[in-house]
C-alpha cells in the first residue's frame, strides 16, 4: 500500500484551495513538472525527450542543484522551460522551523527567479505558506502542488506502474510529477517517453505553468 496518494481526490483540493493543484481548463493541455533537479545528466535526458516531442515543463528546483549544476539550469531557461523554487536544500516543511525554512526558500530565490513555489514532500505549515511570497521577495507567489504523482521516486513499483499510473490520471490540466533525480531515474526513463507518446497521439499539448 502506497503511503501517499497518485490522484489527488477533489476533497484535498477543497481543505487546501489556495494551492494550485490543478489547470482550469477543458482544453487537451498537460503540465509537467520535474522536482529535484537541475542534475547534469538526468536533466539532460529530460531536456532531450521534451525537445523530441516539442513539448514544455515546469523544472522545480533545488537551489543548491542550480549552483552545482549552472549549465543544466541555463538550458532549462533557454529551451523555453518554466522554473519553480523546491528551497535550497530539498527541506520537509513539517519538520523544519519555520524562520529556517523561509530562509531556505529566499536563499533558493536568490538563485531562481519564478513566482512558482513547490514544498518538498508537498508538506508545508500553513503558517509557513502565508510566507512563502515574502521569503521570495515575490508577492504574486503561487504555490503549485500537482493532482497526478508518477511515483517515480518508488523503488517498489515497476517502471510500467510509474507509467499507467499518469496514463490512468491525467486528464485536462493535470499537473503531473516526475522527479530529475537519481533515485527516480530508472522509473521516469522508462515512463516520460510513453507519456509523451501515448498523449500527444491523443492530441495533447504539454506547456509550462504561467500563473
Amino acid at each position: 500500500m502506497h503511503r501517499f496518494l497518485i490522484k489527488i481526490p477533489f476533497w484535498v483540493r477543497w481543505i487546501f484551495p489556495r494551492y494550485i493543484w490543478r489547470m482550469p481548463t477543458r482544453k487537451k493541455v498537460l503540465y509537467l513538472t520535474f522536482d529535484d533537479g537541475p542534475h547534469p545528466e538526468i536533466t539532460a535526458f529530460v531536456l532531450d525527450q521534451l525537445k523530441q516531442y516539442g513539448a514544455k515543463a515546469t523544472f522545480f528546483c533545488i537551489g543548491k542543484n542550480v549552483l552545482a549544476h549552472s549549465g543544466t539550469y541555463q538550458r532549462i531557461l533557454s529551451e523555453g522551460h518554466g522554473v519553480g523554487n523546491h528551497t535550497h536544500n530539498h527541506l520537509n516543511g513539517v519538520h523544519t522551523a519555520n524562520d529556517v525554512y523561509l530562509a531556505n526558500i529566499g536563499e533558493a530565490a536568490r538563485h531562481i527567479d519564478t513566482r512558482l513555489f513547490r514544498p518538498p514532500y508537498g508538506r508545508i505549515r500553513s503558517s509557513q505558506a502565508k510566507q512563502v511570497a515574502v521569503a521570495m521577495q515575490k508577492p504574486e507567489a503561487k504555490i503549485i502542488m500537482w493532482d497526478v504523482l508518477s511515483a517515480d521516486f518508488d523503488q517498489g513499483i515497476s517502471p510500467g506502474q510509474c507509467l499507467q499510473y499518469v496514463v490512468r490520471n491525467a486528464r485536462p490540466g493535470s499537473v503531473i510529477v516526475f522527479h530529475d533525480s537519481e533515485k527516480a531515474y530508472r522509473n521516469m526513463a522508462y515512463a516520460l517517453p510513453r507519456v509523451l507518446s501515448y498523449f500527444m497521439e491523443r492530441g495533447y499539448q504539454f506547456q509550462p505553468l504561467v500563473l
